[in-house]
């Protein structure tokens, strides 16, 4: 089977399962969520998503196995993310970017798929010299919601930077996690299509080293 990550965006969005389609815990404040319809709860996660790629860029991944998406990932400043202020570690540390909430279909679990979507998020947040991500993390072991499995964030390389006994927030340092190096480039490879440093010219970006685009 073929699978491979790629920028998320709107279309993307259709082919997502409920609740995952319909989700604005992160997005929206509790009274706002509130006030919406399922529909409406659709439209505004696309006129969100639309309006963070527009203003900020890239704000998540997903991945496709032999075309059909089967899972995503999202993350954005904080500010973007207004759902994260109602958590009880919040608020997240200013340099950090949240990784806020992932999902991958329940059949293709535990096959390595998060992880790369992972990977991808951190390969582009390396890229446009972002230091750190931050997420928090669900010790309850649900496999459904909107806040991740604190388990998978420690399984992907997050660390505890606040804990809590059902809301710890973790982070993942970028620059400092060397034993990311080798996986960011071949996240890389995955998203872009690139080959290997030792074949085209390279440039430092942190710790890592990638392949350029020229």
């Amino acid at each position: 089977m073929s699978r491979k990550t790629a920028r998320l965006t709107v279309d993307h969005l259709a082919e997502l399962a409920d609740p995952v389609r319909s989700c604005l815990f992160w997005e929206l404040s509790p009274v706002d969520r509130a006030r919406l319809d399922h529909d409406e709860r659709i439209a505004e996660k696309e006129s969100w998503l639309s309006t963070v790629l527009r203003d900020w860029g890239s704000c998540g991944r997903v991945v496709r196995l032999d075309g059909r998406t089967v899972g995503h990932i999202v993350y954005a400043p904080a500010a973007r993310l207004p759902g994260a202020a109602t958590l009880p570690t919040a608020p997240g540390s200013p340099d950090a970017i949240i990784a806020a909430t992932a999902w991958v279909e329940p059949g293709l679990r535990r096959g390595g798929l998060g992880r790369l979507l992972v990977q991808a998020m951190a390969a582009d947040l390396v890229e446009r010299g972002h230091s750190a991500i931050e997420a928090y993390g669900d010790t309850r072991g649900q496999t459904t919601g909107c806040v991740l499995p604190a388990e998978f964030l420690g399984g992907v390389g997050f660390k505890t930077q606040r804990a809590h006994p059902t809301t710890p927030r973790m982070r993942m340092e970028l620059r400092t996690a060397l034993s990311w190096k080798d996986e960011v480039e071949l996240a890389l490879e995955k998203v872009w299509g690139v080959v290997r440093p030792t074949q085209k010219a390279t440039r430092p970006i942190g710790s890592v080293r990638v392949a350029s685009r020229d």
